[in-house]
């Protein structure tokens, strides 16, 4: 028997997997529908021996040391700092927007302050920021925005981004320096042996049980009718009792290549052009030395697997609705993207997943009866 049921093999439920087993001594019975551990960053070698995302790429960044800390306890790391271009009027330029790409796409001499005031003029006042759409023409005004968003966001939501939450623009800034990294944060670097390998460590455990390839509802009462932390789609753990929750779903190509190199960089975005939104080239990733290259193209799709949330408003009302049920669930708890209808990073959930098991901590006993004082706990691990 076990005294926890988890359901999802991703970030977010192996985390509180392995925090249950180690620091609690309990057991944890880890279930999910897939055939292998670590969600939708799984990733492995390829019939031509090289390594691939099987589900698109997966790069890893954070600000949060303790969450950079708690991983690296079960990978080293590869330093990697990732670079996008865009295919823009035929010539492809920096994303997120620098100088360099104003310069090289408008043929100008710009440098910082001057493109300062190249943007001013021709921002677009909005009253209020709302939308998608008002993020991307009040910073740099309405070319840019249609050359470099509104195609790539009708591809990857199916809708306008002035349909959209202000959200889905806001994560991509707009530089007036030449620095062409896509994140600026502190800590970047992909797990040196792949994140699969950093999953199976995590999950190395006697009080870890996996059942891989099983639907969570398949199994009996028993095993059902203990502590659940769940981090599939709300919406399916009520069986859709209000209605489905929207989510956009992607369709990946995999192929290799009889070149060493594809493209220059890790990722080309396609804004303009293309039924796909991105390409990417993994050796970029990991580093990997091999006479052949391996690509993805990301094709976006409204049925499939859930793997982003739209955000807008009538999406987030019905949202709620499942939130308010699941405050009434005793003993279980809702993490993850698809369990809170949250675009989340990794590192976000991995932090979501720690503060969560924080909180068991503070409240829920241990087998023994004692519950643990986590103020301190919490204080020291931040990143909630």
């Amino acid at each position: 028997m076990h005294d926890w049921l988890i359901v999802g093999a991703g970030f977010a439920g192996s985390v509180l997997a392995e925090r249950i087993a180690r620091e609690r001594d309990e057991r944890v019975l880890l279930v999910d529908k897939r055939d292998h551990i670590g969600g939708n960053a799984y990733d492995g070698l390829n019939a031509d021996g090289l390594m691939i995302h099987r589900y698109g790429p997966h790069i890893f960044h954070t600000n949060a040391k303790p969450v950079f800390d708690y991983l690296s306890d079960f990978t080293a790391w590869r330093p990697y700092e990732h670079r996008v271009l865009a295919e823009v009027d035929g010539q492809r330029v920096p994303i997120p927007i620098n100088l360099d790409t104003i310069n090289t796409l408008y043929g100008l001499d710009l440098n910082s302050e001057t493109l300062k005031a190249w943007f001013a003029a021709r921002a677009e006042p909005v009253a209020e920021i709302k939308t998608a759409e008002d993020v991307v023409v009040s910073a740099v005004g309405r070319e840019l925005y249609e050359k470099f968003f509104q195609g790539y966001t009708r591809k990857q939501w199916g809708r306008d981004p002035s349909q959209l939450d202000k959200s889905v623009t806001a994560r991509v800034p707009t530089r007036t320096d030449r620095d062409d990294r896509y994140f600026t944060d502190t800590y970047q670097a992909m797990p040196k042996h792949g994140y699969t390998s950093m999953f199976s460590a995590m999950l190395d455990h006697p009080n870890i049980t996996l059942a891989l390839g099983t639907d969570y509802r398949s199994l009996g009462r028993a095993a059902r009718d203990c502590r659940t932390i769940f981090t599939g789609p709300i919406d399916t753990y009520f069986d859709t009792c209000y209605g489905a929750l929207p989510y956009r779903s992607l369709r990946f190509e995999h192929v290799t290549r009889d070149v060493a190199w594809h493209q220059p960089v890790g990722v080309v975005n396609y804004p303009q052009t293309e039924a796909y939104t991105r390409v990417t080239e993994y050796k970029h990733l990991t580093g990997q030395v091999h006479p052949r290259t391996a690509l993805t193209y990301e094709y976006p799709a409204a049925d499939g697997d859930p793997y982003y949330p739209i955000p807008c408003p009538e999406h987030q009302a019905l949202f709620k609705r499942y939130e308010r049920r699941a405050l009434n669930e005793r003993q279980v708890w809702f993490v993850g993207r698809l369990a809170t209808y949250r675009y989340y990073n990794m590192d976000q959930i991995v932090g979501q997943a720690l503060a969560t098991f924080r909180r068991i901590e503070a409240q829920v006993p241990r087998r023994d009866g004692r519950v643990r004082a986590a103020a301190a706990d919490m204080a020291a691990t931040g990143a909630a």
